[in-house]
């Protein structure tokens, strides 16, 4: 039975990550990136983002280390393009009031195609973006961690370190 996942917010987070909705593995289960293809966990730990590789189960300890999870969409599918406009539409809506409310330093989309849906531009680069949607907010482009992306394993690590040096960037300036 498929169940809703929770999300992971809580005020002065360094990173929120926004996925593009749960897989039916994940809704399966009730946590975040819990299809054994998805390589969020690795990607984390191999990056430096974490000390260790975390289990999908231990995703609400990622607010410990000042990270939180979230999606554009709560429904599991099997795939993205099953998300309906309407659903993108609410999914923005929603999403932009919990990135407001919840004023992390950076967010991360997990995916072109989410932060296309967010932001409504088209033309998207990986890592932080010139502009971001919401004042005071880093928007930070990271690949899918999908197993189905095909870009090379190396290439999308070094997004995700990108993403570390950023926030760590960040920090540093916020401590000022």
């Amino acid at each position: 039975m498929l169940t809703s996942i929770s999300d992971h917010l809580k005020h002065n987070l360094d990173i929120i990550f926004v996925g593009f909705n749960p897989s039916l593995k994940s809704g399966e289960l009730g946590h975040h990136y819990a299809n054994p293809n998805n390589r969020f966990w690795k990607l984390l730990f191999e990056s430096g983002l974490t000390p260790r590789k975390y289990a999908p189960e231990e995703d609400a300890k990622l607010l410990e280390l000042g990270y939180g999870l979230t999606n554009i969409v709560s429904r599991p599918t099997k795939a993205a393009d099953e998300i309906t406009k309407e659903e993108y539409q609410q999914g923005r809506i929603l999403l932009k009031q919990k990135i407001e409310y919840y004023s992390p330093l950076v967010v991360c989309f997990v995916g072109k195609g989410v932060y296309q849906q967010y932001s409504g531009k088209m033309a998207v680069d990986w890592g932080r973006q010139a502009e971001s949607v919401i004042e005071n907010v880093i928007d930070f482009v990271a690949p899918s961690s999908s197993g189905l992306v095909r870009m090379k394993q190396t290439e999308i690590l070094s997004i995700y370190i990108q993403l570390k040096k950023v926030v760590e960037e960040r920090k540093a300036l916020h401590k000022k």
